[in-house]
């Protein structure tokens, strides 16, 4: 496959593709949709609750993390992970903007 040239397209479209990538695994929508759910920082209970190896929770993660989607602070030897709230509104704006980007309901379009 070749190299990928996102200087091709808009700052917003290679933003949507970073969160989209970040995002493409059941369980990263888990656990965002957990961590959502909880309203607060979350560490080893993940493990626990959805049945994954820590190493595989720790990869989604970090996944997570490096796309900015979550944050995380340390305490003590764990490291406690919830919604990045700013992060979160610039997502919600560029998905927003990308659906009201649809102008109409052609059902006969093709």
């Amino acid at each position: 496959m070749g190299i990928t040239k996102t200087e091709l397209f808009t700052k917003t479209d290679n933003e949507l593709a970073l969160i989209a990538k970040a995002l493409a695994h059941p369980a990263r929508i888990a656990i965002v949709r957990r961590l959502l759910e909880v309203n607060a920082c979350v560490n080893g209970e993940l493990v626990e609750e959805f049945g994954l190896a820590q190493a595989t929770i720790s990869q989604h993660l970090r996944e997570l993390k490096t796309a900015g989607i979550i944050q995380g602070n340390i305490e003590g030897t764990r490291v406690n992970y919830c919604i990045n709230p700013v992060k979160w509104k610039e997502m919600e704006e560029v998905f927003g903007g990308l659906f009201n980007d649809y102008k109409g309901d052609k059902s006969d379009c093709c």
